[in-house]
């Protein structure tokens, strides 16, 4: 059975990746946001500084806001889904994986969504263990997120959330539907499999056991399958994988452009 608890202990290492945690996240008043993300990527170089990102949007409105309060709200809204700074390695990572896998957008979107949105990370129990045509319950989404809120948040805010989230999850490919929300597989392309091992060996797991992680199951894809992939990111010089005598040696460490490899 796939692992979909993506529960994750606050630890200075994570943060230090850019992962963020707590009962409070983007998905009270955004979405993953994937179109702006796209619009934003393809008007900034892929060698930009954060404030290139933040001018980009602020000063220059490339995602074309009505108001000088929505463009300093959209740079922030983005600033906490994505970080949109180089500084930070998680950005880093997607940075590199956007330019090298257009259709992997919207997974790559949503997998580091789902480690900087801790609200976002709450729906992951109700969304991905469903079977493919099944439709998601509001109730199952309100559910997750009171469970990690701990009833701090009041019925109106848990349910914008739950909207929020479930149109998060649409944009990814894991529901379709505009009322009636209803699952269904994506298909993870080698960088995205990348990009999940990636998390998977800063949250600590390592070998085989990274295509048993939380993120490897949001993939919606088998272990035979996974593992092809992971060796097709391996052909595309992304990752570091040995097969040989029933060991798997996988080390997704170099995929950030900072981490220079032996």
């Amino acid at each position: 059975m796939r692992n979909h608890d993506l529960h994750i202990d606050e630890s200075q290492a994570l943060a230090e990746a850019g992962f963020r945690f707590g009962d409070k996240g983007t998905q009270s008043s955004r979405t993953i946001m994937l179109a702006e993300l796209t619009e934003l990527l393809a008007a900034v170089s892929a060698d930009a500084t954060r404030d290139d990102y933040l001018e980009a949007i602020i000063s220059e409105n490339v995602l074309g806001k009505q108001t000088a309060s929505n463009r300093r709200l959209t740079a922030q809204r983005l600033s906490e889904l994505y970080g949109l700074d180089p500084g930070i390695p998680i950005f880093r990572v997607l940075r590199r994986l956007w330019e090298a896998d257009s259709n992997g957008r919207p997974l790559l979107a949503l997998l580091c969504a789902l480690a900087r949105d801790p609200l976002l990370r709450a729906t992951a129990s109700a969304v991905l263990p469903m079977q493919a045509g099944q439709e998601l319950l509001r109730s199952s989404m309100t559910d997750a997120i009171t469970l990690v809120t701990e009833g701090r948040m009041n019925p109106s805010t848990t349910d914008k959330v739950a909207r929020n989230a479930g149109s998060s999850w649409t944009q990814s490919g894991h529901l379709e539907g505009r009322v009636r929300k209803m699952r269904r597989l994506v298909l993870p392309t080698p960088p995205v499999v990348a990009f999940s091992l990636w998390l998977g060996f800063i949250q600590g797991s390592a070998g085989e056991d990274l295509l048993k992680t939380a993120w490897a199951g949001t993939l919606d894809t088998g272990p035979s399958d996974l593992l092809d992939l992971t060796l097709r990111a391996k052909q595309f010089g992304l990752i570091h994988v040995l097969v040989g005598g029933g060991v798997i040696e996988i080390d997704p460490s170099g995929l950030d452009p900072a981490e220079k490899r032996s």
